[in-house]
């Protein structure tokens, strides 16, 4: 199964949803306050949407657990590198 960036930002953004939605929760019910809370999940939300992104393609690139065919994930899809190629590229 290959594994595409538009699969990715969607897992990021349905997560980011739920969990964000979770963080709000639990700082109101703490701070009993919705600024604060609105605050700490905004905050939470930003920071995490992009450290999840960068963990989900890092692990696409990982073979090991994968039983599939070997593919590359490219960040930028419209250039072609093959990093196998070395003879190519050096």
């Amino acid at each position: 199964m290959k594994s595409k960036i538009k699969r990715s930002l969607v897992k990021t953004l349905t997560w980011r949803i739920l969990a964000t939605t979770t963080t709000f929760i639990v700082s109101w019910f703490i701070t009993g306050s919705l600024t604060f809370a609105g605050s700490i999940a905004v905050i939470e939300a930003t920071a995490k949407m992009f450290l999840y992104y960068g963990h989900e393609r890092g692990w696409s690139k990982i073979k090991w657990g994968y039983h599939g065919p070997e593919e590359h994930t490219h960040i930028f899809p419209s250039i072609k590198y093959d990093f196998r190629d070395k003879e190519r590229h050096d």
